[in-house]
């Protein structure tokens, strides 16, 4: 009983250092939930939860101010957006940029279910690198998965860790499902929040392969000297991917040296670095190759 006892204080405590930080937000199609990052107002929440007449997009803070709200950056891709009011001295919840999520950590969800505001649940994280279908056609790619009650109108709140660290922001919800929610990586989203705060939105290169993060086997680990890279499972006609000898089944190592354990991570060397040329290290068939893409500006990144 101690151990619960403890337990429940830390999670109070949780809940009492961050939860001034989780905002409403709302405008006519629908309502969701934010986080304040920066205390000069700067908030993220989700791209479809501002979706609609950005004229009529309003804030709440904890304190029951009821802002309007400026879209200064989105990005439908990865279901993120940026919106800022005019507000100084907020507390703030910054993102946590390493990699700290592990299966079967416990987490805390916060955030606005149904205009229930500043709701908190716990579970723990089910699964890492998740894929889900999105609008158009698209999909999101490498969430957390877990089983903290995630419901319409948690969408852009926080997924916090035991340290009440920012390690996700609350995207979606299988309605038919109970126990499965996801969230966006913090790793991922501090990366998308840094060039919609410079640029308003983002420009994905394309490249021209369909891809996934994966655990490599062990004896592939021994090959590639870590435990993690992209798998390619398609490689569309006449593509950049296509020129550069990039083939199905390839294990995409790194590009331009960095490596990679998600296709979050190519997405950054593409958007970060823009260059021109794309060194990319493949393995496949137990061999390394060293293959040269040059990505090209496409309205549908890939």
């Amino acid at each position: 009983m101690a151990v619960l006892a403890e337990l429940s204080r830390e999670l109070e405590d949780l809940v009492g250092r961050t939860a001034l930080s989780v905002v409403a937000v709302e405008q006519r199609q629908g309502q969701g939930s934010g986080i304040v990052f920066a205390s000069d107002g700067y908030v993220l929440t989700n791209s479809h939860v501002v979706r609609g007449p950005r004229s009529q997009v309003r804030v709440r803070l904890a304190n029951g101010e009821d802002l309007r709200g400026e879209v200064v950056g989105d990005d439908p891709s990865s279901d993120l957006a940026v919106v800022h009011v005019s507000s100084h001295g907020l507390p703030a919840l910054p993102l946590v940029e390493s990699r700290r999520l592990r299966v079967g950590q416990l987490v805390v969800a916060i955030g606005n279910p149904l205009r229930f505001e500043r709701s908190v649940t716990l579970g723990v994280v089910s699964a890492l690198d998740r894929t889900l279908p999105a609008p158009g056609g698209r999909s999101l790619e490498g969430l957390v998965q877990t089983d903290a009650a995630i419901n319409p109108g948690n969408s852009g709140g926080p997924l916090l860790d035991a340290n009440g660290a920012v390690v996700g922001i609350n995207t979606a919800m299988i309605p038919y499902a109970r126990g499965i929610g996801f969230a966006i990586p913090a790793h991922a989203a501090s990366w998308i929040v840094a060039v919609l705060l410079q640029k308003g939105r983002i420009d994905r290169p394309f490249l021209g392969i369909a891809a996934s993060g994966v655990d490599l086997l062990p004896v592939h680990v021994h090959e590639a000297g870590q435990a993690r890279a992209v798998r390619v499972h398609e490689v569309s006609a006449g593509s950049p991917a296509e020129a550069a000898g990039v083939t199905r089944g390839d294990l995409l190592l790194s590009a331009n040296g960095t490596p990679l354990a998600s296709v979050d991570d190519l997405q950054r060397v593409l958007v970060l670095a823009a260059p021109p040329q794309v060194q990319i290290e493949a393995l496949r068939a137990g061999r390394r190759h060293a293959l040269e893409a040059t990505p090209r500006r496409e309205p549908k990144a890939a």
